[in-house]
């Protein structure tokens, strides 16, 4: 034998351990369901985890039973999943902005055994729970509440629920395999499905997030995760701040552009996550207030493409770097990060800017591919474009409880989208293959002509589809929501385009609505788009 090296599993618990080990006293700051905001560390963060895991032992659960969370971001939930996960028991997100009918499909389709919730969601709760056929206890995220008690007969209170806890308790030696999360699919159509975590493949995420070239994180950053925590995880970013020893902002239900202006300068936050939508509110109301936002030197965007004169704005008028990135729930989530490399330093701020409106490139542990219909891997040159294909470490294999796997013959997981990569591998989402508009034959990239027309400033959202034309078969045209208090006609968002794509591209109509549909994870339902207004230019005779 020539020698050897030590050998421990890679547990979520050690996360914690760590965090509170060797970042005691680093702050997590959070805003409470009231709008009162309150302040922690990692050091109490892990007793009371391992509090909580041990009280969570003493109601009965145990190895691998699902346990919900029905919450905001907040210091509370970040203790559940620590204690959820550490403890060997499965830690299941789930998403309030859910349809009733789809949420008690979730709920009994991973067969929570008990639900941990915010009294923001109490109405769900109680409109929900005579259909909830697995859940045995309902903890609500606070002290001894009566209007809980009295709307939620049997409700536990986490605040009791900890205290008697064992501060002691000793986490589980758990074999890194072991399921620690699941999340749901955000799918349009038919059931979300579940993708179940291990230990595993959740801390080589996390090891791979924290570096320079995907997310860069460390001890000196204070991070404001907007991206919710029953969305992907919140993109792996609590698992992370733990690794690294970051200060981390949770904003609670404090969603909105004056909210998170006000954490943003009140805690010198210097790292903020979060999707499109999110960033617009956040740009109007320091553009409003006046403030510059001086701490902010870096944003995360993901969920859906960011306009190109959003990053624009963030770099010129804010000195923020704007970091593209992509991923789904069955990678982790993250797939790709757009971090710059070495020989592209001396690029001019015109050709620097065109490459960060990409989703970035794969860290290690991840690969990524576009093939054609029949699944032959297309070339790296930038300019062919093919369904985007992905293999790694945190990639599903498996939907919980489908024994199916849903990887090509050859083991890749068809995300969905079309895109192209070039020799370097960075990567740029052209379209969803649903969403993806073709005319005559020709494809038309929705998320390039999106970005166009929310440059105009009058428009506040837009959505392109493609739609029904009796030479074409569709062309595109622009579904816009008017900015407050601009009122852009149809002629001026046109005029957006001219010199920008090729003529045959531009959209055909804007058509004005009042609002856009939603998923529960802040994604256009261009499906009910299409559904309303798939006809237009068959209607106008165009």
């Amino acid at each position: 034998m020539l020698g050897s090296m030590m050998t421990q599993n890679l547990l979520i618990s050690d996360l914690i351990e760590h965090a509170g080990k060797y970042h005691a006293d680093t702050e997590i700051v959070s805003r409470e369901t009231s709008g009162a905001m309150s302040t922690t560390n990692w050091r109490d963060v892990a007793a009371d985890s391992r509090r909580l895991a041990s009280a969570l032992g003493t109601l009965g659960l145990g190895m691998g039973d699902r346990v919900a969370t029905l919450a905001w971001n907040n210091h509370r939930h970040l203790k559940i999943w620590f204690a959820v996960s550490g403890g060997g028991m499965i830690c299941h997100t789930l998403n309030p902005r859910l349809f009733p009918e789809q949420f008690i499909f979730i709920c009994n389709d991973a067969a929570d055994k008990a639900m941990f919730f915010d009294k923001t969601f109490m109405p769900l709760i109680v409109g929900t729970r005579a259909h909830l056929k697995t859940v045995e206890h309902f903890i609500y995220m606070g002290a001894h509440d009566e209007e809980v008690a009295a709307a939620v007969p049997g409700v536990l209170f986490f605040d009791d629920l900890i205290e008697t806890g064992d501060v002691g308790y000793e986490w589980p030696e758990l074999s890194e395999e072991t399921p620690c999360s699941l999340c749901y699919t955000s799918g349009t159509t038919g059931h979300p499905k579940g993708v179940l975590y291990n230990n595993r493949s959740t801390m080589l995420h996390t090891f791979s997030i924290s570096l320079p070239d995907a997310l860069s994180l460390s001890s000196r950053e204070t991070i404001l995760p907007v991206v919710p925590m029953f969305h992907a995880n919140a993109w792996g970013i609590p698992y992370a701040a733990a690794m690294t020893g970051a200060k981390l902002v949770m904003p609670g239900p404090g969603l909105d552009g004056d909210s998170l202006l006000g954490l943003i300068d009140e805690q010198k936050v210097t790292l903020a996550l979060g999707v499109p939508t999110i960033w617009m509110m956040l740009l109007a109301s320091a553009e409003k207030s006046g403030s510059t936002m001086p701490s902010l030197r870096r944003n995360v965007i993901g969920g859906s493409a960011a306009a190109p004169s959003m990053i624009a704005t963030f770099r010129d008028a804010y000195d923020c770097e704007t970091i593209h990135a992509w991923g789904m729930t069955e990678t982790s989530p993250l797939g790709t990060a757009n971090q710059i490399k070495g020989k592209h330093a001396d690029l001019d701020v015109d050709a620097l800017a065109e490459l960060r409106l990409g989703q970035g490139r794969p860290p290690f542990g991840i690969d990524i591919r576009i093939v054609d219909e029949d699944g032959v891997a297309l070339p790296h040159d930038g300019k062919t474009e093919g369904a985007l294909q992905c293999r790694g470490h945190w990639v599903v294999d498996t939907y919980f409880g489908n024994e199916d796997s849903t990887l090509t013959q050859d083991g890749w997981f068809d995300t969905g989208d079309v895109s192209t990569i070039d020799v370097d591998g960075f990567m740029v989402i052209r379209d969803r293959t649903k969403d993806i508009i073709k005319s005559g034959g020709e494809w038309i990239s929705s998320v390039d002509l999106e970005g166009i027309a929310v440059s105009h400033p009058g428009v506040a959202m837009a959505a392109a589809i493609g739609a029904k034309h009796p030479k074409w078969d569709e062309r595109p045209i622009i579904v816009a929501v008017k900015a407050d208090g601009a009122n852009p006609s149809e002629e001026d968002i046109i005029a957006m385009f001219e010199g920008k794509i090729a003529k045959w591209q531009t959209p055909d109509a804007v058509v004005f609505t009042g609002a856009i549909p939603l998923n529960g994870t802040g994604k256009m339902l261009k499906n009910k788009l299409r559904e309303q207004f798939g006809n237009t230019l068959i209607e106008r005779g165009l």
